[in-house]
């Protein structure tokens, strides 16, 4: 693999370990790196591992202000509809569905978005047509 390209998103997390088991319950994701800063701020990196590239929490002492949203997203593609039903199902049951599934069709696909414990939206999906068109071009 090779770090050239998008390599990250960083986003604060008001409570790093509950954002830990959020993504990976709801993206499929697990640390790959964690350190903690000279003043005791929590850094993880975590990871799907299917390519290079990383979503950094960066611990805060405060609510996040700014989250993703209300439509802004990160995006993650599960391997089917079921999958896409499923978390939005667990997100339901959690109060954290925000809208979904949709079925957009071609070249969306099928999706829901899903707020994580700070509010930041994670879109999940099957079908998006991303790695096809980019080849395309």
């Amino acid at each position: 693999m090779s770090d050239i390209g998008w390599t990250h998103i960083a986003l604060y997390s008001h409570d790093i370990d509950e954002s830990i088991d959020f993504y990976a319950r709801y993206a499929r994701m697990s640390i790959v790196h964690s350190r903690q800063e000279a003043d005791g701020t929590r850094v993880v990196w975590l990871s799907d591992r299917t390519r290079p590239f990383v979503l950094v929490l960066i611990e805060s002492k405060d609510p996040v202000e700014n989250p993703l949203g209300p439509f802004a997203h990160l995006g993650v593609g599960l391997p089917s509809r079921d999958a896409v039903d499923e978390r939005c199902a667990l997100a339901r049951s959690e109060k954290r569905l925000r809208l979904g599934p949709v079925d957009s069709g071609y070249p969306v696909g099928y999706w829901g978005l899903i707020a994580d414990p700070d509010g930041h939206m994670l879109e999940v999906s099957h079908g998006q047509e991303i790695g096809l068109s980019i080849q395309r071009k």
